[in-house]
């Protein structure tokens, strides 16, 4: 996945890079989620 002109991301392969992307997207929705609720006090 390329992002921009010279920045690539590739997902890391196996089961560490699997670890490392959901560790991420669970990380990420709860950073998302207490953003949005102070954001809408």
């Amino acid at each position: 996945m390329r992002l921009g002109r010279n920045l690539e991301v590739r997902p890391l392969g196996g089961g560490p890079g699997c670890l490392a992307m959901i560790l991420f997207s669970v990380i990420a929705s709860i950073v998302l989620t207490l953003a949005l609720n102070l954001l809408l006090r």
